[in-house]
């Protein structure tokens, strides 16, 4: 593994730890994520691998060379902060050569790296210019252009596109990706966008509270939650209260629903399922054939048009359902008061040890 992370703590006097007995490693060329709501310590964590917070206690390898407590400029890293953090009174170009000038390398090659650097993220007309006389976005190829020209063993991305309106968003979330995959930079990008995780990572860490929740590809966290919180904040999902019985099966009120796990009979479980696995029909009607499925009654009480799909909320045994349906799908629209059925498969059912939180 080129990058190691083991056992890693960050506590600030005598307050629980803002970063907790972490540990993960990725590959050269691999894009690692680290994802998680505010104050998870995800960002701390990448200031810990950068150098730039002391770590308490734990252990940071690169390409099996400890780098634990050498200071930041030994550690060859390049950082792209959430804020950008350009110099004003310098130009782009000049903004960009900052670090090689640190490096005391040669006039020639800082001008070559510098081109180069400006060619890479499609800027080379704005090298005179300064900061202020560019757009949020091209501020934002700045700053990855900066962290990329002194050939760093390492990129760290500190959520570098919350400043960014949705659409430029999604475009520079590409872009940072393209560029990422042709130099096959070893990157570790931190946000609390599960959409932007999901799209651009090939693994994703996932913290919460300053543990470490799962690690998988973004398939995996999507599909095989290991955890309520997980399956929760990676997509929109319905959290329902159950009871385990002998079976295997689960009680939600009078209705039996079964699902990935089981557990220990007369014990409280979290059922959960995804929104847009759920089809919705008449209360009569009956479900395609198809491999197991779970049915349960319900009355609707609320629907939201929201672009290209509708938003139910459905009254049923076990908690409030919410449900997604594409407004172009061919079948019934239903209103409010409708009595509906629920169907999703046995295997789109999500199921955890303990009560839903009230």
């Amino acid at each position: 593994m080129y990058l190691t992370v083991e056992s890693l703590e960050k506590r600030y006097g005598h307050h629980d730890p803002s970063v907790s007995d972490l540990s993960f490693s990725l590959s050269q060329g691999e894009l690692l994520g680290i994802l998680g709501p505010s104050g998870c310590g995800k960002t701390t964590t990448l200031r810990m691998i950068s150098g730039l917070v002391p770590i308490t206690s734990g252990k940071i390898f690169v390409a099996g060379r400890e780098v634990s407590n050498l200071p930041t400029y030994r550690r060859n890293m390049g950082v792209m902060f959430q804020s950008y953090a350009l110099f004003p009174h310098l130009t782009i170009a000049e903004n960009i050569a900052f670090g090689l000038e640190m490096r005391k390398l040669s006039r020639a090659e800082i001008g070559r790296r510098v081109a180069d650097a400006l060619a890479m993220v499609q800027l080379k007309a704005v090298g005179e210019r300064k900061p202020r006389e560019l757009s949020g976005g091209q501020q934002q190829r700045v700053a990855l252009a900066r962290a990329l020209v002194i050939e760093p063993d390492i990129l760290l991305l500190d959520e570098p596109l919350s400043n960014l309106d949705a659409k430029l968003r999604d475009d520079m979330r590409n872009e940072i990706r393209d560029i990422q995959k042709r130099l096959q930079m070893t990157t570790v990008f931190v946000t609390h966008d599960q959409t932007e995780a999901m799209a651009i990572c090939d693994r994703i860490v996932v913290m919460n509270r300053g543990r470490l929740e799962q690690i998988g590809t973004p398939l995996e966290i999507y599909e095989k939650p290991a955890t309520p919180m997980v399956a929760d904040f990676v997509g929109r999902i319905n959290r329902l209260a159950g009871t385990w019985r002998t079976d295997g099966a689960l009680m939600l009120g009078d209705a039996v629903v079964r699902g990935n796990a089981s557990g220990t009979a007369g014990t409280d479980a979290v059922v959960m399922v995804r929104p847009h696995r759920i089809t919705m029909l008449a209360a009569d009607e009956t479900p395609a054939a198809g491999p197991g499925r779970n049915r349960l009654a319900g009355v609707v009480r609320d629907v939201t048009f929201v672009g290209d799909t509708l938003q139910y909320k459905v009254e049923a045994a076990g908690g409030l359902v919410a449900v997604e349906k594409t407004t172009t799908s061919a079948g019934n629209r239903f209103n409010p008061g409708d009595a509906v059925s629920l169907v999703w498969r046995f295997d789109d059912t999500l199921t955890f040890p303990g009560e839903v939180a009230g």
